[in-house]
């Protein structure tokens, strides 16, 4: 890691999310990243423990003139996407991230950058640190598994936090202040299948989509990239329907709240079609590229000649499942009648895998709504039971209602106006913010959510702006000093 990320300003930002990235910390894996945090706050002699699920809770005290404020919750998640590039030689579990500096943005080699939410994991480890920065007592929340199944926050039982305001620190544009966010559902669908032998006379291709940006599937959704998977279904429908195309293997996307950047399909064709099908597969790949040669520039879809697999499925399942796939929603579902510019409800079809005769297809669907959430699940659900899936909810998580008469608001708005010379965007995201969650158990909590400019999250393009940063830092320094006296 270039030694240039450390004397970036502010270095006490920038420093300890140089030392949080050097251990690695992918979801449902932060065994070492949760040491690493518990020592840090024994090192401090701070009040520092587990709790039931392991999220870390480290305390620190009010600093002199400040006992009579409000105590506060500041909180950040540990872990962090681990998404890389196909050509990039990286291990998750065993490696630091390597950064470097790019103009004016803080990226990773081939990799994701762990911004989301390491720069706010960062901030308040620097504050837990600090001797100098004024603020109220703190209890400090570093949940776990964010990315994956809210498990942390989930788990987090009442009764353990004392701080009457939230700050999470998990916003990705410097300018909104977030006072509601989206809940989520993963939609799984399973079936098994029959294997038949490769008839004779057949010839084997591989089919690759890549290429295509990826993204966040809550805060990207809108933006019409493009579906790996969905992509993929359309040219196996192709050459199915004109073809008869068999399928002996799919692999497709990988994170559910990741948009899927690349699938791989192996695939069989009779001889006697040979020619015909790479004729007409390049005028659909000449279509699909034409449709989105302004958002996804960088497609690319090869079909190439590949050994003959042994088995492919049996043709009724395959029918199913390429139907089932083309008429389940991907995208924006409905946008919100009561926020200007919001996403309501969407869904991400994340993973296709179809290997030894198992299918899995892996959705996370999200709302602001609870009952648009399961209004698009059962749709999905319909169209994947059609064909003979056993389709599992699992993972729910309710959204979080906007307070737009939060007092801790009215402090944010304040000092951002001030600081800047013109008002923050007061927003709700369609990302899946903890505090929802974390509201069930802490009803009186007066939350609030913010943070540094942070792009391409979720996926090996994620960037963390650094003049940003250093906005950032002073907004939640004058935030600290003005939390409102107890009452």
């Amino acid at each position: 890691m270039s030694q240039e990320i450390r004397n970036l300003e502010p270095k006490v930002l920038w420093n300890k999310f140089a030392d949080l990235n050097a251990v690695p910390r992918p979801s449902k894996k932060e065994e070492r990243v949760i040491e690493f945090m518990k020592n840090f706050g024994n090192s401090l002699g701070l009040e520092t423990f587990e709790d039931e699920i392991r999220n870390v809770i480290i305390r620190k005290p009010a600093t002199a003139g400040m006992e009579n404020r409000k105590p506060i919750v500041l909180q950040g998640h540990l872990d962090m996407v681990h998404q890389k590039n196909n050509d990039t030689n990286f291990d998750f579990l065993t490696q630091g991230i390597d950064m470097f500096v790019d103009g004016d943005w803080v990226k990773a080699r081939g990799t994701t950058l762990g911004a989301d939410n390491g720069l706010g994991v960062a901030a308040i480890m620097a504050i837990l640190e600090s001797k100098d920065i004024p603020h109220p007592a703190i209890d400090a929340l570093f949940t776990i598994d964010e990315e994956t199944g809210m498990t942390g926050a989930l788990n987090l039982k009442g009764g353990v936090l004392k701080g009457e305001i939230l700050l999470n620190l998990d916003t990705e544009e410097d300018d909104e202040i977030d006072i509601g966010c989206a809940g989520g559902v993963d939609v799984t669908a399973t079936r098994t299948y029959h294997e038949e032998e490769t008839p004779e006379a057949s010839v084997g291709y591989t089919i690759t989509v890549k290429g295509l940006n990826g993204g966040h599937s809550g805060m990207d959704i809108h933006k019409g990239l493009g579906n790996a998977n969905k992509i993929m279904n359309r040219l196996l429908f192709d050459g199915f329907e004109n073809f008869g195309l068999q399928i002996a293997e799919i692999s497709g996307g990988s994170l559910r709240n990741a948009i899927p950047r690349e699938s791989v399909a192996k695939v069989i064709i009779a001889s006697m079609y040979d020619e015909a099908f790479v004729f007409d597969m390049q005028e659909v790949i000449t279509d699909i590229k034409a449709e989105f040669k302004t958002t996804e520039p960088n497609l690319t879809i090869e079909i190439v000649k590949a050994d003959l697999p042994s088995k492919v499925m049996e043709l009724g399942v395959q029918e199913g499942l390429l139907r089932g796939i083309y008429a389940a929603h991907n995208g924006v579902y409905r946008m919100s009648a009561d926020m200007e510019d919001l996403v309501e409800t969407s869904n991400n079809i994340a993973r296709v895998v179809v290997k030894d005769g198992e299918i899995s297809i892996q959705n996370l669907t999200r709302s602001s709504v609870e009952s648009s959430k399961f209004d698009l699940a059962n749709a999905l659900r319909s169209a994947y039971e059609l064909f003979g899936c056993e389709v599992e909810f699992g993972g729910s998580y309710p959204g979080w209602t906007p307070n737009p008469k939060s007092e801790i608001l009215d402090v944010l708005v304040s000092i951002y106006e001030k600081q800047n010379g013109t008002k923050p965007n007061v927003v709700a995201c369609h990302a899946g913010l903890e505090c929802g969650i974390l509201g069930t158990n802490y009803p009186g909590m007066d939350m609030i959510s913010f943070g540094p400019t942070i792009h391409g999250a979720h996926s090996p393009d994620e960037r963390a702006n650094i003049a940003s940063s250093q906005k950032f830092w002073k907004f939640l320094l004058e935030i600290l000093a003005s939390i409102p006296e107890k009452k």
